[in-house]
């Protein structure tokens, strides 16, 4: 999960918390909010009343009567005044909730009492209102917090995000153009990225300093690879001629030729050795271009001509069967070599009248090709190291284990995808997936 997004859930989850947690309380104090609501509604409704109140209109309320009596239609509100003969003190505002009858229906009303005198006469004022008015307000209260919360939650997940988003653009262009898009160190561009940020800035500064000291020590590999090649190689040619020429002495003892052709034999393996690990060196270090257009047919039909003694020496059935032809720029030399190697193993490590079958074909989009072979196979064991250069793929003399190392770095080279399927005395499978971007029939 991507930093940011981690930020911006961190702040969504915290704020969600809070929003929940006011929005609780709110809950819990809405029948005092209602409450309050509807006594403000009453206290006004009172003082309106009060304050237009004159001997016409009370005498046109009370009609020569004890009280008057007035509630609308749907039985919500009433007011009732009362003419009082006894006389009392001016009492306060008293508030109650309480059920009272009307025209046979009954309901609980918030009730407000008012004793009041005007002109010489006491008198008593009720205003009611329904409770179905205070549940009209709650409901209309829990709506209101309601979308309140959902505004706020959305505004603050929407500038949480951006806000990250910008924070953190600095770290995400470290990320993608110093080091995901550095294939080669010698290609580095060592500019920092504009940040006014502190840590950004010590991050820049030391994914430079890291990849300067990265560039030496690749300099130095290829320094180094280079006089490899001329300091090993070169004595084991002197070597081997000259052993050669002692093969060419008259008279040789028998035992001294046997050990010279030992010696030969020896010296070869490590020319082969030393050359397999400069080519994965090369490979690795991308000293070889990309740049030839290759058919991967006609480099199968070169490498079957190249085979043909070998299969049949060992009476191999070989079973080519390429359906559609795959056509991608590459290298040519190192596709020989991955190919030539994976078929080298089919007939190597195949047995006598054995089969290799060879399919490739355009698979999910990708084209895929297949090699197998009927042959003595791998254990577990070898398979989950079939490609460390340091570890043998088999026990036969003849197998220093970088076949396969070589052609894991060239594939990783053409971003070609290897899997491979071996049993102890079945066989192995090989396969092949070329990327998409790569692939013309």
């Amino acid at each position: 999960m991507k930093l940011q997004v981690k930020f911006s859930l961190y702040n969504a989850i915290t704020k969600i918390a809070i929003i929940l947690v006011l929005g609780a309380i709110i809950l819990f104090s809405l029948d005092r909010i209602a409450y309050n609501q509807l006594d403000n509604r009453l206290l006004k409704k009172k003082a309106r009343i009060i304050e237009h109140l004159s001997n016409r209109e009370i005498d046109s309320l009370l009609s020569n009567q004890e009280s008057f009596t007035d509630y609308n239609i749907l039985k919500e509100e009433f007011i009732i005044l009362t003419d009082i003969d006894d006389k009392q003190i001016d009492t306060p505002t008293n508030i109650i909730t309480e059920k009272r009858e009307i025209e046979g229906d009954i309901e609980f009303y918030r009730i407000l009492n008012y004793k009041f005198q005007y002109r010489k006469n006491w008198y008593k004022l009720e205003l009611g209102e329904s409770m179905t008015a205070l549940e009209g307000i709650k409901n209309y209260i829990r709506f209101y917090m309601l979308i309140v919360l959902v505004i706020s939650l959305l505004i603050t997940l929407i500038t949480d995000f951006a806000f990250t988003n910008f924070l953190l653009k600095p770290f995400y262009l470290i990320i993608d153009k110093k080091i995901n898009k550095v294939n080669d160190p010698t290609l580095y561009n060592y500019e920092n990225i504009p940040t006014n940020t502190d840590d950004f800035k010590i991050l820049d500064n030391s994914v430079n300093t890291l990849m300067k000291r990265i560039n030496t020590l690749f300099l130095l590999e290829k320094q180094f690879i280079a006089n490899v090649s001329h300091e090993l190689l070169t004595p084991i040619s002197v070597l081997s001629t000259r052993f050669e020429n002692m093969l060419n002495t008259p008279q040789i003892p028998v035992e001294h030729e046997n050990k010279i052709f030992a010696s030969l034999k020896t010296l070869n393996r490590l020319k082969v050795i030393i050359n397999s690990l400069l080519l994965i060196s090369k490979v690795e270090n991308n000293q070889y271009l990309k740049t030839e257009e290759i058919s991967l047919k006609e480099e199968l039909n070169d490498i079957y001509e190249d085979l043909d003694d070998r299969i049949a020496d060992k009476a191999l059935i070989y079973d080519q069967n390429i359906n559609n032809d795959l056509k991608f720029t590459g290298n040519r030399a190192l596709i020989h070599t991955l190919l030539i190697n994976i078929i080298n193993n089919a007939i190597k490590y195949n047995k006598q009248g054995g089969k290799i079958d060879i399919w490739g074909d355009f698979y999910n989009e990708s084209y895929t090709i297949k090699i197998s072979d009927n042959g003595i196979g791998m254990s577990k064991e070898l398979l989950e190291d079939v490609f460390d250069r340091f570890k043998r793929g088999n026990s036969d003399e003849n197998g220093f284990g970088l076949g396969l190392a070589i052609v894991h770095s060239i594939a990783r080279f053409h971003k070609i995808e290897i899997e491979i399927l071996s049993e102890i005395e079945k066989g192995t499978s090989v396969k092949l997936i070329f990327p998409k971007n790569n692939t013309n029939s």
